[in-house]
């Protein structure tokens, strides 16, 4: 990252998609119709369809909580990674504009994972102490 801009901009990015993530999708999952959306899970072959259900509404809303305020920043953001890999290939065959939430988010994870939180995380705070 260059300089004091790139932190912010970085600091932004990784605030405004974790909390989206986590209050857009994950909690609406876990307070919502839980076997609803179990449903739609056993409808793509998964096993144990509300236990899966229950790991991705919980890796959304926990793990987008914690890419936010850049706690445990890497492993969160790949499993909300690997969640949202299955929601693109959930809405593969959907239109474009239904599928780009699940692309936009996947990317942004996939890039905390690869870049990590940045100097202004929880992460890094913890690291200084140490």
């Amino acid at each position: 990252m260059q300089g004091q801009r790139g932190v912010v901009g970085w600091t932004l990015v990784r605030i405004v998609f974790g909390l989206s993530l986590a209050l857009g999708h994950g909690l609406p999952k876990v307070t919502g119709n839980m076997a609803g959306f179990a449903e739609g899970v056993a409808k793509l072959g998964f096993p144990f369809p509300l236990v899966f259900a229950w790991a991705a509404a919980l890796s959304e809303l926990l793990g987008g909580l914690l890419v936010a305020v850049g706690l445990f920043t890497r492993p969160a953001a790949t499993l909300g990674a690997f969640t949202l890999a299955v929601a693109l290939y959930r809405h593969r065959v959907d239109p474009f504009g239904t599928m780009e939430k699940a692309l936009l988010f996947f990317s942004v994870m996939v890039a905390v994972v690869l870049a990590g939180p940045g100097p202004w995380s929880l992460d890094a705070k913890v690291r200084r102490r140490l």
